[in-house]
């Protein structure tokens, strides 16, 4: 069997029955979600979302790196998104690890890996402080656009809203 054979005849069944062709590529419901690449996350299910309400940013760690704020930017002034979501979640793998830990990991295997930032997350409620605060004060968007943080757990399904910032708080 072929690497992706699996996949492209779970392509050719899904397509068969087909009925998202009159979507377009705006956000329906104004919303944009960075969560994790962790696949245990179902963004639309969780948050009673369809295909085609949201645009969905997934990465390790639920980050807000300069590609995300690129993104988000692009999703706000050409894809109708009007209101941000962060959403990392509990039992991360990157809150397991230190970038070091992940440089001496890959050196282990002949990589050199430290032209990188892996961004990973040594305290997740500092972190989604930081990357909230990331959005909030980017000059690229608009600076009344609605942003939250919450924190998806793994084993019961539930967010937990982070705290909302001080008023005095940029």
């Amino acid at each position: 069997m072929k690497a992706f054979d699996d996949l492209y005849a779970a392509n050719a069944k899904f397509a068969k029955e087909f009925g998202n062709s009159t979507l377009t590529g705006r956000a329906a419901r104004g919303l944009a979600v960075v969560t994790c690449m962790d696949s245990r996350i179902d963004p639309l299910g969780l948050l009673g979302l369809e295909p085609g309400d949201a645009k969905i940013l997934r990465n390790a760690g639920a980050r807000v790196t300069d590609d995300v704020l690129r993104t988000l930017v692009l999703a706000v002034y050409l894809l109708g998104v009007d209101r941000v979501l962060v959403m990392p979640h509990t039992d991360c793998g990157m809150s397991k690890v230190t970038d070091s830990d992940v440089h001496v990991l890959t050196s282990e295997q002949g990589v050199d890996t430290r032209s990188l930032e892996f961004h990973t997350v040594p305290d997740q409620d500092e972190a989604l402080r930081h990357d909230l605060m990331r959005i909030r004060s980017t000059p690229f968007l608009p600076h009344n656009m609605p942003v939250a943080g919450a924190i998806y757990d793994v084993h019961t399904g539930l967010l937990t809203p982070a705290p909302k910032p001080h008023p005095t708080a940029a």
